[in-house]
């Protein structure tokens, strides 16, 4: 059935007062138990002197967002300050040259972040994939790429690089391992793309351009090198219709979302909870349950902004980088789950749409998931839970390819091809809301712990059912049906864009 079916507006809005009503009672359990147990020995360690004037501590126990608004915030700003300064010069009075200015300004910044040693070490690495990206062969880039990401993630092989490289401040760390990591995804990406070009090959400073893009070079995300290559080799530098004004308006959305989120760390101590399991066994079903999905949504969050900021320093500089990732409050089914958009692109591009075609074939749609979740694993660093994450999602994509193909099947496809549309969407509601929770207990798993997973899972599933069960799972389709009245919504509005292009 298509997207377009339409329910009653009495029920939708019934949906949402539910919808609404248990999010409230939810984050409610939360609250209280986040106030009364802030002194709590095992919470210590997380929580940390909040804003004075709110009068309680906040929840610090995420390192990465410390890290970029606290900890090295001024190193952060300043470093992406300067970047900021010498590509609007250079947009000003040589743009054809902005490029080679974006490479220099960032060689010197890991030079002096990072030192002499580590800039060695990423440049012997681009060396060595160019050499390889020159014989035209794609499975022998694909070898050459996964070796070199291998030695970043496996020991001693690691150990043994990092070792090079002078330890001087805490962040150097996460430095070392960040850019390293999507130099080599970027390297590959360049001898892919090198592989498939029909004359000529690309330079050694090309993709030492496209490396050393300061604002990506760290953290990402990572723009695919055609992308990047075909937008910063433009010299006409145009801007279109507000396109100033959006990037301004996304600015002050960033900055609100940083208060918001630090504001919600006051009264809310959602990552520190979960970190002793002992404690959240006392919470109610409907509060473990919330807290499982607010630590799924402050995550998205947290990408959002990260990557919203990058992406608005690279719009500066007239870039279109890869968007922030798809809320997941938006999400239901693992095709489109993903928490940073130029890594799910990426592996798009070259694995999963490579292998899987059209994602219509049942062997080869297993073939395509097993090997992205492959080179996944080895992007993330292979460990116990990283596996374990793999192999539930990636059974999650297949699951859905299996039941899709199951259902078309007779007599259910003439089934749902008689039953009226809005019947076929409240049924594919119910499917799309345990799928819901599949995606949001495989990803809480690598948020947090293998043991705070399984007891959310026990008391959803087992020790809950059916009265926690099934209301948890009502509550979920009612928000599928929102998240579908507001595709239904988009793609009617996008149907009326193409109209007036055609016209």
């Amino acid at each position: 059935m298509g997207i377009k079916a339409v329910l009653p507006s009495y029920e939708l809005g019934f949906y949402a007062l539910i919808l609404t009503c248990a999010v409230v009672y939810s984050g409610n359990g939360i609250f209280d138990a986040s106030r009364d147990n802030v002194n709590r020995k095992a919470f210590r360690q997380g929580i940390k002197p909040g804003w004075h004037y709110f009068g309680r501590k906040m929840d610090g126990a995420d390192f990465e967002w410390a890290m970029w608004f606290t900890s090295f915030r001024n190193i952060i700003v300043f470093a992406l300050s300067g970047h900021i300064l010498f590509a609007k010069i250079c947009s000003m009075v040589a743009p054809q040259h902005r490029s080679v200015v974006y490479m220099l300004y960032g060689m010197l910044a890991v030079l002096g972040s990072m030192g002499r040693a580590y800039l060695m070490i990423v440049l012997s690495h681009c060396v060595v994939l160019y050499t390889v990206a020159l014989a035209k062969q794609r499975w022998l880039c694909f070898a050459a790429g996964l070796c070199s990401l291998a030695s970043f993630r496996l020991e001693p092989f690691s150990v043994w690089q990092n070792g090079f490289v002078t330890r001087t401040f805490d962040l150097q760390d996460v430095l070392f391992y960040g850019g390293s990591g999507f130099t080599i995804m970027r390297c590959m990406s360049f001898a892919l793309e090198n592989s498939e070009r029909k004359e000529g090959i690309y330079s050694i400073i090309d993709l030492l351009k496209y490396n050393f893009y300061l604002p990506f070079f760290f953290f990402g995300p990572i723009m695919t090198f055609d992308q990047f290559h075909s937008q910063v080799s433009t010299s006409e530098l145009r801007r279109k219709d507000n396109e100033m004004w959006n990037i301004r308006v996304h600015a002050l959305l960033h900055l609100g979302a940083i208060v918001a989120v630090d504001v919600f760390f006051h009264f809310f101590y959602i990552l520190t909870l979960p970190a002793d399991v002992k404690f959240v066994t006392r919470l109610s079903d409907w509060a473990l349950a919330g807290l499982a999905y607010s630590n799924l949504v402050y995550d998205w969050v947290k990408a959002a902004v990260m990557f919203g900021i990058i992406n608005t320093i690279a719009r500066l500089d007239h870039l279109d980088p890869p968007q922030p990732p798809k809320c997941i409050t938006m999400l239901y089914v693992f095709a489109e789950t993903h928490f940073d958009r130029g890594i799910n692109d990426w592996l798009c591009k070259y694995v999963y749409d490579h292998l899987g075609e059209n994602h219509d074939d049942v062997v080869k749609e297993l073939r395509a998931t097993i090997c992205t979740f492959a080179v996944t694993t080895l992007w993330l660093g292979p460990c116990e839970i990283v596996y374990i994450w793999s192999v539930c999602n990636c059974f999650g994509l297949n699951f859905e390819l299996w039941v899709q193909k199951f259902f078309q099947m007779e007599p259910f496809g003439s089934m749902e091809a008689n039953m009226s549309e809005p019947m076929s969407r409240r049924i594919r509601g119910i499917f799309g809301a345990a799928n819901f929770w599949a995606i949001v207990l495989y990803n809480v798993l690598a948020l947090n712990s293998l043991d705070f997973t399984l007891l959310v899972a026990k008391r959803i599933l087992l020790t809950g059912f059916p009265l926690s069960t099934l209301s948890i799972w009502f509550i979920t389709y009612c928000g599928v049906q929102l998240i579908k009245e507001r595709e239904r919504l988009l793609a009617i509005e996008e149907e009326k864009r193409d109209k007036e292009k055609a016209a």
